[in-house]
């Protein structure tokens, strides 16, 4: 599953998250490409090393600011319009993890991981979408999760909010599938990414999460950001594949 430079070349490419993970894998697969690239992130600091060491050799800009605000989802999208025309793809890819049981989970908790991991996609997704319509057609990709197709003990607002990605990707997908706009999502099981570690519980070293991790993966090891992105850029790649989700998990869900 390689970027075909043909499709992406001259193409504009807007990747929330883009600051780690698997966003800042996406978009480097994306620089290859020689697409332009326009990278949202929270970190203005981090998207500003991205943009200087993963997408030096192309067009690159960087919005700063929070997806689960709605306004600046929307202003996002007007300044890649004022740039490129619009946008062609978008890769959401932004989110947050609250390791907590129901019972444990705060308020608080819940809103913000529905803001960043399920909002933040309606947001951007409805932004971007008249400018693909405008343009012929376009593709819009989700990072869900594996825990958004089953569940997860400690993890009920990420694992809420990943499945209503998963559902929301499919409903979109028939809505959009005559406009010639695509619209999938991946689903990464347990992967080598800063998020990985985030939030666990303080005893445990982040040997001990990866093993406990791998252990329940059939293929024995955790998936890697670049075949997370990977999958992704496939499915923008394909103009007859929509409303697909699309497990990268070493068997974890085939179980």
């Amino acid at each position: 599953m390689q970027p075909a430079k043909k499709q992406f070349a001259g193409k504009t490419a807007v990747v929330t998250g883009a600051g780690s993970g698997i966003g800042l894998e996406v978009a480097r697969q994306l620089a290859k490409a020689r697409a332009r690239i326009v990278l949202i992130g929270r970190d203005a600091k981090k998207l500003a090393q991205a943009r200087e060491t993963v997408c030096a050799k192309t067009d690159a800009h960087c919005f700063s600011g929070d997806v689960g605000n709605a306004a600046f989802c929307a202003r996002a999208l007007q300044q890649t319009e004022a740039l490129f025309g619009g946008a062609d793809f978008l890769f959401n890819c932004a989110g947050i993890i609250r390791r907590a049981t129901v019972a444990k989970t705060t308020t608080r908790q819940w809103r913000e991981t529905m803001a960043a991991n399920l909002d933040g996609v309606f947001y951007m997704s409805r932004a971007a979408l008249p400018q693909m319509q405008k343009r012929g057609g376009g593709a819009i990709v989700n990072i869900a999760s594996t825990v958004g197709i089953v569940g997860a003990a400690g993890l009920s607002a990420y694992c809420a909010s990943k499945g209503g990605v998963v559902l929301f990707t499919r409903a979109m997908a028939v809505e959009c599938a005559e406009s010639g706009v695509t619209v999938n999502a991946v689903c990464p099981g347990a992967t080598e990414t800063p998020m990985l570690f985030s939030q666990r519980a303080a005893a445990e070293t982040d040997e001990q999460t990866r093993a406990k991790n791998v252990a329940a993966i059939p293929a024995k090891r955790l998936a890697t950001a670049e075949e997370a992105a990977r999958a992704a850029i496939f499915l923008a790649s394909e103009p007859h594949i929509t409303g697909a989700t699309l497990p990268i998990d070493g068997g974890y869900t085939a179980q």
